[in-house]
């Protein structure tokens, strides 16, 4: 295991604010982009955090298959819906300008969605769900993403990890946040157990023959070359219900694509015929759902609140003395989190240290 740091909010947040203007992206939107990987790390949800920060966004500007200044074109608007094109900018932005575009919408008719196409990587889906449930709607959202997971019966990877993610409002301190992949792993988390020398669980990925593979390092290389592919939610073939997962991604990659005619399956790769690096041109969708058009927000509130109380409060397994509701140990970690920082390993105490020297930045980080 990597051995970890704390590095303040206050001190993480200005760097790659500052970071992300360096490259390019204008300072109103190099917040929104800090502040959705900051959630990720308030959230416990390193896989999506500032240790993709020079990976996934820095670099991939610096290689010019990503744009750092985000063009939100409209496309195709009605009264609660909207068609935009991201143009290969900050997914982030284009992320939380389409969910405010759905809030606002479903201010005035108690619905709104907004399809959004040749957008990047929006980091996790859960912020912008939660941007609607802090409105007392309910938030949906989901991204398509470069191929991964196999088709049940298959090998070859075809769909990506296509988060389908809800956000509730409820009573409590906590919203109701269901985020997660529809395979039984993502690749971050790959990438997390390969930088700490840790095997992927057996039975999350799978080779040509369907066998399973659990080495990190020769997984993510194969993922890449086509070799191995992510097993769905349910797991490898019908026994244990994969075919649901399978369902499921499906579901996402159609709302991801056919609202917005935009890109999907193989043509999310990131590379062109002749294997050079391209814009991935991800489609997500978004929606919001104002609970005060129902029964009014406070009663949707309590009755929520009340569903998840006594799910808790069942009766619990041998050798367990507790059972969490979705987004409540994200909340537990934030808890821990507010006043320790964001705790950053090895490998991204280097990427930090490098991406500050080669953006002549100021900052200086605890653990140096």
């Amino acid at each position: 295991m990597e051995d970890e740091a704390y590095v303040s909010w206050e001190l993480i947040g200005d760097f790659m604010e500052r970071a992300f203007e360096a490259v390019g992206v204008p300072a109103d939107e190099a917040k929104i982009c800090a502040d959705v990987l900051m959630e990720s790390d308030r959230r416990g949800i390193e896989s999506h955090g500032c240790n993709r920060f020079k990976p996934i966004y820095i670099d991939r500007i610096r290689e010019g298959i990503q744009n750092p200044v985000t063009f939100l074109e409209v496309i195709k608007e009605t009264a609660t819906t909207a068609v935009v094109d991201g143009h290969d900018g900050m997914g982030m932005v284009v992320g939380y300008k389409s969910m405010n575009m759905a809030i606002q919408k479903a201010k005035k008719y108690g619905m709104g969605m907004v399809a959004a196409r040749n957008s990047t990587h929006y980091g996790i889906a859960g912020y912008y769900a939660m941007m609607a449930a802090k409105q007392n709607m309910i938030g949906i959202t989901g991204t398509n993403a470069r191929p991964s997971i196999a088709p049940t019966f298959g090998v070859e990877n075809m769909l990506g990890t296509n988060p389908m993610t809800f956000a509730m409002p409820t009573d409590e301190d906590f919203p109701f946040v269901l985020d997660c992949a529809t395979s039984i792993i993502q690749r971050g988390k790959i990438e997390y157990y390969a930088r700490n020398g840790m095997d992927t669980p057996k039975g999350a990925v799978i080779d040509q023959d369907g066998f399973p593979l659990t080495n990190s390092a020769q997984i993510l290389s194969e993922l890449t070359s086509g070799k191995a592919a992510l097993a769905p939610l349910g797991g490898i073939g019908e026994e244990t219900g994969g075919y649901k997962g399978y369902g499921y991604a499906t579901v996402v990659e159609i709302l991801s694509a056919a609202l917005q005619a935009g890109s999907f399956l193989r043509l999310l790769s990131g590379t062109d015929e002749d294997g050079r690096k391209t814009a991935y041109h991800l489609g997500h969708f978004f929606m919001a759902i104002d609970t005060e058009a129902f029964m009014g927000s406070d009663m949707f509130k309590h009755t929520a609140g009340e569903i998840l109380r006594e799910l808790r409060s069942s009766k619990k397994a041998k050798n367990h003395n507790r059972i969490y509701t979705a987004g409540e140990k994200e909340y537990l970690c934030w808890l821990e989190r507010k006043d320790k920082g964001v705790p950053v390993g090895i490998s991204v105490q280097k990427d930090l240290v490098n991406v500050r020297n080669e953006l002549n930045l100021k900052h200086r980080f605890p653990f140096e």
